[in-house]
């Protein structure tokens, strides 16, 4: 990792993985987020985050939400383990809510989802 950024062997940039992750069916709700995990070949902890017009119709306020979620996964990346991606679809509510809160249902999801160590 350089600085605070993902590399790109850390991100999940092809749609047919985003496909993959979506038609295995792990997902994990939250009200700020909701996480899919993508297992089998090439998966290695990489990140793929979606925003779509349901957050907001204005793209600034999307990619906030991005930049969000991101940050936030950065933060904890270390204290996660396990092959698999993961995906994050931001949802409406993130716009409002304090970094601490999505900071909190980001660490419940991956507990949940068996991602923490």
């Amino acid at each position: 990792m350089t600085g605070n950024t993902l590399s790109r062997q850390q991100r999940l940039v092809k749609a047919s993985l985003f496909r993959e992750a979506f038609a295995q069916k792990k997902s994990f709700v939250g009200r700020f987020m909701v996480i899919w995990l993508r297992q089998g070949e090439g998966a290695s902890l990489r990140l793929g985050v979606v925003s779509s017009k349901k957050v907001s119709n204005r793209a600034v306020d999307r990619n906030r939400a991005r930049r969000i979620l991101r940050a936030v996964y950065r933060e904890h990346r270390p204290e996660f383990g396990g092959a698999v991606d993961v995906v994050i679809i931001a949802r409406r509510n993130i716009l409002s809510a304090s970094h601490e809160d999505v900071e909190k249902e980001m660490l419940r999801l991956a507990g949940k989802a068996g991602l923490v160590k």
